[in-house]
Formats: structure tokens, C-alpha cells, sequence
């Protein structure tokens, strides 16, 4: 669990880097390492949105990883569910502006990504890469605050 704010989503971000680092047996992200750049940005990506979207007082959002020795699956589940995710380019966005495009990175970094409905009135977004290096599967969750990790 992390709050929706941007602090919060960065230190969820951290420590899901820290996590995905010790499973894959590094004790801590290689910046060479492009699965982790990958998964870094996708992390990124879809926490700030929801610390930016996903926003309802008082309540927090959910970050969970699963790392299989073929697949990892990033989700983060937040209390907004009537603000869905839509991959487009903002109509106030500049062509040269900072923001306004993490989705359509999210599109174009993951190998799948979507969203759900996440009774009672939530959504769990999530992306899928595909791991190109040998990572070992690790059931347990990610440590250090912010994080949580769910297993299918």
C-alpha cells in the first residue's frame, strides 16, 4: 500500500526496484539493466497515475509485483474506478511539455497492459513484460515501505 501522493508513489516505485533487484540477485538495480529500466518506468508510470487519478482522501493504493521466470506483472490498484485509463495524447498537452503521455509509454514499453474493475468502486491497471534475462521466481513479497506483492 503506498498513499496517492507523488511522494508516495515514488517511494513505492524505490522499493519495488529494491525488490525485483534482490530476486533477480542483485542488491540493488544495475543501471545497464534494461528489463529493470523497463520495469522502473512502468512502475513509475502507472503509481504516479494513481497518486495523480486515482486520488480519494483518506484512502491509499496498492502496488503488486509478480515475477514469474517468463513474466512480470505489474499492478496498481487505486479507489477511483469511474476514471478510467486512455492512452491519448491530452488536449492541453505541448508537443514539447513534460506530461501528458505516461500511458502511451505504458503502451509502448509493455508487451500488455489494461485495467479492471476492482469491487467495490476501484481499478487495478496493470502491465505485462516479458523478462528477457534469467530471473528467479520468488513468491514473497517486496520489502521496505510502500509496496505490497500478490501472487496469481
Amino acid at each position: 500500500m503506498f498513499p496517492t501522493t507523488a511522494r508516495g508513489a515514488h517511494t513505492a516505485r524505490q522499493a519495488a526496484e529494491r525488490w525485483l533487484a534482490a530476486h533477480r540477485g542483485r542488491p540493488e538495480p544495475e543501471p545497464t539493466d534494461d528489463d529493470m529500466a523497463t520495469a522502473s518506468l512502468l512502475i513509475a508510470e502507472l503509481t504516479a497515475n494513481a497518486a495523480l487519478y486515482g486520488r480519494v482522501q483518506g484512502r491509499n493504493a496498492r502496488l503488486a509485483l509478480t515475477l514469474t521466470p517468463t513474466t512480470l506483472r505489474i499492478e496498481v490498484t487505486d479507489a477511483r474506478g469511474e476514471r478510467l485509463p486512455v492512452p491519448t495524447l491530452s488536449t492541453g498537452t505541448e508537443a514539447d511539455g513534460e506530461s501528458g503521455r505516461g500511458l502511451l509509454l505504458v503502451a509502448s514499453l509493455a508487451d500488455a497492459w489494461g485495467c479492471e474493475s476492482y469491487p467495490p468502486g476501484g481499478k487495478t491497471v496493470w502491465a505485462e513484460c516479458a523478462r528477457r534475462a534469467a530471473v528467479r521466481t520468488c513468491p514473497g513479497p517486496p520489502s521496505g515501505p510502500g509496496t505490497t506483492s500478490a501472487s496469481r
